[in-house]
C-alpha cells in the first residue's frame, strides 16, 4: 500500500490532475453505491427516464420514494475522501473534478471547478418549460400536500432513491411547475436511459485532454458514461491512475491501480501537499 501511495503521490505532483469520481467516493458519508466491492448490481434497478416520464404510477412512486430519500441525501456530509481531493485542488494539483454523483459533496467539502454529469438532486426541472429550481422549494410543496405522509426509508440508493413500504406509496400527491401552471417536475438529474447534454460531455472531454493524468475515485466504470474519459485518456497516452474498491471496467487501461478505502488513501496523499 505505502509503494503505491508513493507512485500516486508521484502521479499527482506532477499537477494538471483531472478527477472522475464515483458513487464509491461517498459511501463513507452514509450513501450507498450502486454495485459495492463485489461489482454485482443492488437488487432494484433505478428509475428509466422512459417510466418517468410515460407512466405516472412510476413517477408518483418515484416521487413519493425520493421525498424520503431527499432528507438522507440533504443530511449527508462530506468525508475525507471529499475534503482530500478538495484539498488537492487547493493546493493547486488539480484542474477539474468531473463527478458521476448527484449528491453534491464535492461542493460541499469546498471544492470549485465540479463538473456534474450526471447533474444534481438538490435541483429540480419542469420537463415542459425548462425552469430549474431548488429542491428545498419542492420538499416544501411535497410535504403541504401530502400532510399524512410518514413513510420511512428502508433501503436508500445512490440517486435519493428509496425503498418504503409501498402501501404508502398510494395517494401520493405531485405537485406541477409553479412556472407554467401544469408541467412534469423531474430532479435535474440523467436518469438511466436518458442521454448526458452533449456540451456537458464535451466540456468532461476537453478537461480530460488537457490533462498530465486522470485520477478515477470510487467508481467502477460499469457504464460508458464515465468509462468513456479513461478510454480517451488511454487514446491520447494520459496516464490512468485508479483508486475504488472493487475490480473496475477500466482497470486493463490503468498505469496504476490501487483497490483500497478511499477515505484513507486520499487523506494520506493530500497530507503530503500540504504546505
Amino acid at each position: 500500500m505505502e509503494d503505491g501511495i508513493s507512485r500516486l503521490s508521484a502521479l499527482v505532483a506532477d499537477g494538471d490532475v483531472v478527477v472522475l469520481s464515483g458513487a464509491g467516493l461517498s459511501t463513507e458519508s452514509g450513501i450507498p453505491d450502486y454495485r459495492g466491492p463485489s461489482g454485482v448490481a443492488r437488487a432494484r434497478a433505478p428509475m428509466t427516464y422512459q417510466a418517468f416520464t410515460r407512466e405516472p404510477d412510476a413517477r408518483r412512486r418515484y416521487w413519493a420514494r425520493s421525498h424520503v430519500g431527499w432528507r438522507t441525501i440533504a443530511r449527508a456530509a462530506p468525508n475525507a475522501g471529499h475534503a482530500a481531493v478538495a484539498a488537492l485542488e487547493q493546493a493547486g494539483l488539480l484542474t477539474g473534478i468531473i463527478t458521476q454523483n448527484v449528491d453534491g459533496l464535492h461542493q460541499a467539502a469546498g471544492a470549485k471547478r465540479v463538473v456534474e454529469l450526471h447533474g444534481g438532486l438538490d435541483r429540480v426541472i419542469c420537463l415542459d418549460c425548462g425552469e430549474v429550481g431548488p429542491r428545498e422549494a419542492l420538499d416544501a410543496r411535497l410535504a403541504a400536500a401530502n400532510p399524512a405522509f410518514t413513510a420511512e426509508a428502508i433501503e436508500i440508493k445512490p440517486d435519493g432513491d428509496v425503498e418504503i413500504d409501498e402501501e404508502l406509496e398510494a395517494g401520493f400527491r405531485v405537485p406541477p411547475c409553479e412556472s407554467c401552471g401544469d408541467g412534469l417536475l423531474k430532479p435535474d438529474v440523467v436518469f438511466f436511459g436518458e442521454t448526458v447534454p452533449r456540451e456537458r460531455v464535451q466540456e468532461c472531454f476537453a478537461l480530460v485532454e488537457s490533462a498530465r493524468s486522470l485520477l478515477v475515485l470510487g467508481s467502477s466504470l460499469t457504464v460508458m458514461s464515465g468509462r468513456r474519459f479513461v478510454l480517451r485518456a488511454a487514446k491520447r497516452g494520459i496516464p490512468v491512475a485508479i483508486v475504488n474498491r472493487g475490480v473496475t471496467r477500466g482497470d486493463a487501461y490503468a498505469q496504476l491501480r490501487l483497490d483500497a478505502p478511499l477515505g484513507s488513501t486520499l487523506s494520506t496523499l493530500a497530507r503530503q501537499f500540504q504546505p
